[in-house]
């Protein structure tokens, strides 16, 4: 696009991901020509400035970009995400070298970026395990460790790992074609497997020291954090287009079929479940727009906004889905409907970036600060 248009956005879901979304569900893949769509439309990190290859784009319309691709296909959603996650924290976090060697590449899509944190033998949750090291090594470092869960190892240019460095966490840069970088795919996942997870082993690997994104030690309070906020965000709008793409299946379907010689939309039962679809469409949408929007603002009251978003539209995602597949009755079953694949994908985003109950932890004991002030 030679001017930004959320539009355009729109009718590429519509034309070219929506329609064949089941299609690379089944085969665990997104296909190239995809992949190079969402590079030719500069989606792939449009919120960079645009001396780095981006728009500019403010935090607010990158959430509906990100709902729109989630209205299509979640596993494009999570590429999304993760890479946001990656070219964010270069941004951010990263050298002038870093900066200058990866921030074109990344918001060009020349070069996909992977967030590289969950520990395979460590619960998923706990963010401050450290599994994976990274030792000195002369003026670089030796990586070793193991990541699981890795969405988009599979086709990965660029490795954001996390690892112990002895007192604290440290985030690295590290090239996937590097020596001792071992990528595996994972198969047969239950939701989002077109994301193109794998687990990603480093075996001796030697980085310089200008590999080290971020202070060292602090990167959990830092690097991790920051890109963690904008991976939750980016869930949170998916999430809302997991219940649009609800909502439309079920409006579409009730409208063509009969039950007992009425129409199945005029069922009381059906009208409420879509009536609810609605409702929390609106108001995940709303709350995903005060983030971003504290986003842009600078306002630190992001993170928690966010994480309410992302808890509220998670979950309402979650109820939407089963509602869909409820209405659609065996249909819902079947791979000749959208949404068998919606209830798997939308159970994905209570479990990523932050479980429901973590969330519910978190949420609370906010609201005991508050109290408490």
């Amino acid at each position: 696009m030679e001017t930004w248009d959320l539009a355009e956005v729109g009718r590429f879901v519509d034309d070219e991901v929506a329609p064949h979304a089941n299609e690379f569900d089944r085969a665990e893949r997104m296909p190239e020509d995809v992949l190079g769509r969402v590079a030719e439309l500069g989606l792939w990190a449009p919120f960079l400035p645009a001396e780095s290859g981006g728009w500019g784009m403010d935090m607010v319309t990158l959430g509906r970009v990100h709902e729109e691709i989630g209205r299509g296909c979640s596993s494009l959603r999570s590429l999304l995400t993760v890479h946001t996650m990656v070219s964010a924290s270069v941004h951010r976090w990263g050298s002038d070298g870093q900066r200058e060697r990866w921030l074109r590449p990344l918001a060009e899509g020349k070069a996909l970026g992977a967030f590289c944190l969950t520990e395979p033998d460590h619960s998923g949750s706990d963010s401050t395990a450290e599994g994976t090291k990274a030792v000195p090594d002369g003026d670089g470092w030796i990586l070793d460790g193991r990541k699981k869960w890795i969405t988009g190892g599979q086709l990965a240019d660029l490795f954001m790992v996390f690892a112990g460095t002895g007192g604290g966490m440290s985030a690295f840069l590290v090239e996937a074609d590097q020596p001792g970088v071992d990528v595996t795919p994972l198969r047969h996942v239950m939701g989002t497997p077109a994301s193109m997870l794998a687990t990603v082993e480093f075996t001796g690997v030697r980085l310089e020291a200008s590999a080290l994104l971020g202070p060292r030690g602090w990167a959990a309070g830092t690097v991790m954090t920051s890109a963690l906020d904008l991976g939750r965000y980016s869930v949170a709008c998916g999430s809302v287009g997991i219940i649009r793409a609800a909502l439309d299946a079920c409006a579409a379907y009730t409208s063509a079929r009969t039950a007992g010689g009425a129409a199945l939309r005029d069922l009381p039962q059906v009208r409420a479940m879509v009536s609810n679809m609605v409702t929390a469409r609106d108001a995940a949408q709303l709350l995903c727009q005060r983030a971003g929007a504290l986003k842009d603002a600078g306002d630190p009251a992001t993170i928690m906004a966010t994480w309410v978003a992302k808890y509220f539209a998670s979950t309402a995602a979650v109820r939407a889905a089963n509602d869909a597949v409820q209405i659609h009755g065996a249909n819902g079953f079947s791979a000749d409907y959208p949404v068998a694949r919606l209830y798997r994908d939308s159970k994905v985003t209570e479990v990523i970036e932050g479980s429901t109950q973590i969330q519910e932890l978190t949420i609370a004991a906010e609201a005991y600060r508050e109290v408490a002030r």
